[in-house]
């Protein structure tokens, strides 16, 4: 069977993407910075490696236990909401680094093998905010935008080499942790201009009415992706992501 490796599974989109391709047979490479037991059944078709996508080695190493893949799917990002006039250098960093550079070494490390044996996918996790400006999302949005950027350019490369790329724009969901990791980075609340806007956001972030992206949406855009040679270059993941793409034309 084929293998697929996955980065950022340790909950949400990853580790739902990681149980979807086991239930159907692949071999999965699941990685995550702190592996942690329990989060998958054992499976002699799984392996949990540990992975930090900001740290060359980490990559080396991964990539040389893992095998020959298939399929690798740039999953791990984090977001961290503040106004643009807020947002520490370091946190700017950071989502460049993890969201837009971790994703471009992965990328790079994998591209050698499959560009030789004319064959794989690469899969880029996205999101749905680089469809239409939003506030308080700009440098997160902007490292996203560079992953959806320098993604058309590699389908263009790689199409000689029979090579498919694609890119999952995932929408809001509330069943990731992406709210809770983004919550330290938030700043603001204490800013008067602000707070009121931040408030709105956090409102509209935790609206249970509104459509939404559930982590099973993500998982069958991205078997989508890896198994449909007729797939589009853009995949849209959940109600919400689907009507922004629609509205985007």
């Amino acid at each position: 069977m084929p293998t697929i490796l996955i980065t950022g599974c340790s909950s949400g989109f990853g580790l739902e993407t990681a149980q979807l391709f086991l239930d159907r047979g692949w071999d999965v490479v699941a990685t995550m910075r702190a592996p942690r037991s329990g989060l998958l059944p054992d499976s002699a078709r799984l392996r949990i490696l540990p992975l930090d996508v900001t740290n060359p080695e980490s990559i080396a190493k991964a990539i040389a236990e893992a095998g020959t893949i298939d399929v690798l799917v740039n999953n791990a990002g984090f977001g961290a909401p503040a106004p643009l006039e807020l947002t520490a250098p370091e946190t700017a960093r950071s989502l460049f680094e993890t969201n837009t550079l971790g994703t471009l070494a992965m990328v790079q490390a994998v591209l050698p093998a499959v560009r030789k044996r004319r064959a794989g996918v690469i899969i880029n996790v996205s999101s749905s905010v680089t469809l239409k400006p939003l506030p308080l999302v700009g440098v997160y949005r902007a490292s996203k935008a560079a992953v959806n950027a320098f993604t058309e350019s590699l389908a263009v490369e790689m199409e000689p080499f029979g090579v498919r790329v694609h890119i999952v724009l995932p929408g809001r969901s509330p069943e990731t942790r992406f709210g809770e990791n983004a919550r330290p980075h938030l700043r603001g609340l204490d800013n008067p201009d602000y707070a009121p806007m931040i408030e709105r956001f956090v409102a509209r972030v935790q609206d249970s009415s509104a459509p939404v992206t559930h982590a099973p949406d993500v998982a069958e855009a991205i078997w989508r992706a890896a198994t449909d040679p007729s797939a589009p270059l853009r995949i849209p993941a959940g109600a919400d992501a689907g009507a922004w793409m629609a509205e985007a034309g």
